[in-house]
């Protein structure tokens, strides 16, 4: 019987029907994806600069002796942190240097691992100063804890997320920011790039499944409809791009960058990060749904994942503005001491791109919400019609535990 229900399969049957809507989406993705970064490819960007400037060594503290600052003239704040050290030189050498003080400047202390710049003198020699503390061991130890956590919770899957987290590192270090420094259109490449880091890592992470397909589905048309209203809000809020001390560097010193465009690609490609977040989550919501209770219909799982899904979107909202008010922090309390006006203050360049991008982030990823659940409710819908129609869709995919996902017939 076994072997006839293998040869006389239903023709709904779910799993090639699934095996088809994963490559019909995925094929064409990945070679528009793969002809963009070929064309946009940077093929003369421009090179760091190898100007020479002070020697740069690293040293360890041996001694501080702390001193009086010299006095300063009155209605100035008097700097604190004024005294010497003396530093052991990775050469072996010692020398003695003056403690840097000021706003801004390093605490130093004995035993401390520091970074000095080394000052040619008139008579040939080098006279050091303290600029900053070496960080590199800590934030090695930081990054080595960070990844055995990611390791020791998600275990198979939290590999794979690490691995996904060197492609997103390795797209934006080796595509998007040389191509964008070529004179590539930011927002092209910007595009390109995102889908780029999309298809491998969410397919990398959850595996090639059509839970995962159904989220690059809702992705890729939230990250259109965020794309658009970036460009439409940028355009009718008259950006430019240039609102702080790096952009105007930025434009002065590249002049070939678009720095509109460039603005409208930080806009994109802060949005997906959130964005694949929203999808997985919806998509796996209703593959959980359809097997807590097989008998939801199209209807039952889209409303009940969309409650999920409005919750998520809530506290998403919340993490947003406050991740931008954090970074901004001190930019708010500079205005706060100024005495500007409010309606001054959000409507200037450098608020206002911020305002455009949270907006703009926002509803792409409200958008993604419904349009995520109801790929994943009809997909989950269409399967369980397609097993009542009769035994044959049960024997092709195979024996299958009673608590195995309704989405398995798509996931093999």
């Amino acid at each position: 019987m076994a072997g006839h229900h293998h040869s006389h399969a239903a023709p709904d049957d779910p799993l090639p029907q699934a095996r088809k809507l994963t490559l019909m989406l995925l094929i064409p993705a990945v070679l528009l994806t793969a002809l963009g970064m070929l064309l946009l490819w940077p093929r003369d960007a421009p090179k760091a600069d190898t100007a020479e400037g002070p020697t740069q060594v690293n040293g360890v503290v041996q001694t501080v002796t702390p001193a009086e600052c010299a006095p300063v003239p009155q209605g100035e704040t008097q700097p604190t942190g004024c005294g010497t050290a003396v530093v052991k030189l990775a050469s072996g050498e010692v020398i003695s240097t003056d403690l840097p003080y000021g706003p801004g400047a390093p605490t130093i202390e004995a035993g401390d691992r520091v970074v000095l710049l080394g000052l040619e003198e008139e008579g040939g020699g080098l006279t050091y100063t303290i600029s900053d503390h070496q960080r590199g061991r800590e934030l090695w130890i930081l990054g080595a804890a960070f990844a055995l956590a990611v390791i020791a919770f998600g275990r198979w899957r939290g590999l794979t997320a690490l691995a996904g987290l060197a492609v997103t590192f390795g797209v934006l270090l080796f595509f998007i920011v040389p191509a964008i420094l070529d004179g590539r259109s930011p927002m092209l490449v910007a595009v390109v790039g995102s889908a780029a880091i999309m298809l491998t890592v969410l397919y990398l992470t959850h595996g090639l499944t059509i839970t995962t397909t159904i989220a690059v589905a809702g992705t890729l048309t939230s990250l259109i409809i965020t794309t658009v209203l970036a460009e439409i809000s940028v355009a009718a809020v008259h950006l430019t791009g240039v609102a702080d001390d790096t952009s105007n560097f930025l434009s002065i010193t590249q002049g070939s960058v678009n720095m509109q465009g460039l603005l409208l690609a930080s806009i994109v490609i802060g949005s997906l990060g959130v964005l694949d977040d929203v999808t997985v989550t919806q998509s796996a919501t209703v593959t959980e749904l359809a097997l807590a209770n097989p008998a939801y219909g199209f209807r039952s799982l889209y409303g009940a994942a969309t409650r999920i899904g409005r919750a998520h979107i809530a506290s998403v909202i919340n993490t947003i503005v406050l991740a931008y008010a954090g970074a901004s922090l001190p930019l708010m309390l500079l205005f706060a001491t100024g005495g500007t006006p409010v309606s001054e203050l959000l409507t200037g360049q450098l608020i206002a791109q911020e305002l455009v991008r949270s907006a703009v982030g926002t509803i792409g990823l409200i958008a993604a919400v419904p349009i995520t659940t109801a790929l994943a409710a009809l997909i989950a819908h269409r399967i369980a019609v397609a097993r009542k129609a009769g035994p044959a869709v049960v024997a092709t995919a195979g024996p299958r535990p009673p608590t195995e996902s309704p989405w398995a017939a798509f996931d093999n």
